[in-house]
């Protein structure tokens, strides 16, 4: 995939070249005093990628909410009522 760079002010004012290279299957690199913040990409690279990536996280969380989660997430809930 060939990756192109522009700074926020060069694409918001490329906008439309940067769908149209998506759209040819190309990546556009945004970044912002140079470091990299995001990208426009194809779509068809999210169908696949976003759920490898979350099932990379699977268990990842184990004993974050406690031993009892529904206890500790009752609570927090509660906080917001």
């Amino acid at each position: 995939m060939n990756k192109k760079s522009y700074d926020v002010e060069a694409a918001r004012i490329n906008l439309a070249q940067l769908l149209e290279r998506a759209q040819r299957g190309e990546a556009s690199v945004i970044t912002k005093h140079g470091k990299a913040i995001a990208a426009v990409v194809p779509v068809e690279t999210l169908s696949v990628r976003p759920r490898l990536q979350l099932l990379a996280l699977k268990g990842s969380g184990k004993g974050l909410w406690g031993k009892r989660p529904s206890k500790v997430l009752d609570r927090v809930r509660d906080e917001w009522i």
